[in-house]
């Protein structure tokens, strides 16, 4: 293994496929990437033609050949930029700035990150088409691109189903225990669709928190993705969405707003529900994830800002 990387660690690492290449929608507001960093994703299928040109100025039709490695061409291509960019906005009147004193003292140090991201199923990454689509695989990848020469290991703990209590449970033993200098916590979805006590969750996840930051860690809190099944759960979920913002508040942690996003995605960018969420009404797909993980990493680096790696930087930095 190189010494200097940014990686992800996930028990289900598989080869991509030609099956696994993400669709993403495409609305006319969304062609372009209003957010600088990485480059914009190109479309895999946009192959230049082969065929010879012709005295008129068309190109002879091209032969089974041809057209078989166009193909191959095409998917070698998808392959390479599976961690690319994808064309999604940002949503607008959204503040999402995070405070990341730990993150930022590792970098500029030049000292390997451990970065956690600790949740259920959308963690976990229920809904993608292979394990190289889910949302913390996206952030190394994108956080590798902009920090080539840091050593980032991002570790996914996410485990389908679980409840704020559950995860409470094995905060320790999977979180941290790692010493991890950031954590992403997603939050608070099974317990609305379990009817739970909105305002027990929100004191559990406080408590977790507190432990987090005890433990030396930064914290980013998750909220509830916007979808048929939590929608449902109309004023369940924005208690919800309106405690886990409460929590980030009085704990002086960051909360990335996914409700509002996906919201803003659907109601703003008329992008239709089925283009982000699976068929379960519930779950975000490939290119769901994709947007979601490229959002999150714009914010993680603009909160981190403009910082010279290997110069060590007070760990009290504010943000």
């Amino acid at each position: 293994m190189p010494a200097v990387s940014a990686r992800a660690e996930d028990p289900q690492q598989a080869a991509v496929s030609d099956k696994a290449k993400a669709e993403a929608p495409k609305p006319a507001a969304a062609e372009k990437s209003t957010e600088v960093g990485d480059a914009a994703a190109v479309d895999p299928g946009a192959a230049p033609s082969t065929g010879a040109p012709q005295p008129n100025g068309q190109s002879a039709p091209k032969s089974l050949a041809e057209k078989a490695i166009e193909k191959v061409t095409r998917a070698a291509k998808a392959a390479g930029d599976i961690f690319g960019r994808v064309p999604c906005l940002p949503p607008k009147g959204v503040r999402r700035s995070f405070a990341l004193p730990h993150l930022v003292h590792k970098l500029a140090a030049g000292e390997p990150v451990v970065i956690v991201a600790f949740g259920s199923s959308s963690t976990q990454g229920y809904g993608t088409s292979a394990p190289e689509f889910t949302y913390p695989n996206r952030l190394a990848a994108q956080l590798h691109r902009k920090y080539p020469t840091a050593d980032i290991t991002v570790v996914n703990r996410g485990r389908g189903g679980e409840t704020a209590a559950e995860m409470m449970k094995r905060l320790q033993a999977e979180v941290t225990d790692m010493k991890p200098d950031l954590v992403i916590w997603q939050v608070g979805t099974n317990a609305v669709l379990r009817n739970i006590d909105p305002d027990a969750v929100a004191q559990m996840v406080q408590d977790g928190v507190t432990r987090i930051q005890t433990a030396g860690a930064d914290v980013v809190l998750v909220d509830l993705q916007y979808s048929p099944r939590v929608t449902e759960h109309q004023e369940g979920a924005s208690k919800m969405v309106r405690l886990l913002s409460r929590v980030a508040q009085l704990r002086h942690v960051g909360v990335f707003p996914r409700f509002e996003v996906m919201r803003q995605w659907h109601e703003n960018q008329a992008l239709p529900i089925d283009s982000f969420v699976i068929a379960d009404g519930l779950h975000m797909n490939d290119w769901g994830y994709a947007c979601f993980a490229q959002i999150l990493g714009d914010d993680i680096i603009r909160s981190v800002g403009r910082i010279k790696l290997g110069v060590v930087a007070p760990a009290n930095r504010a943000m």
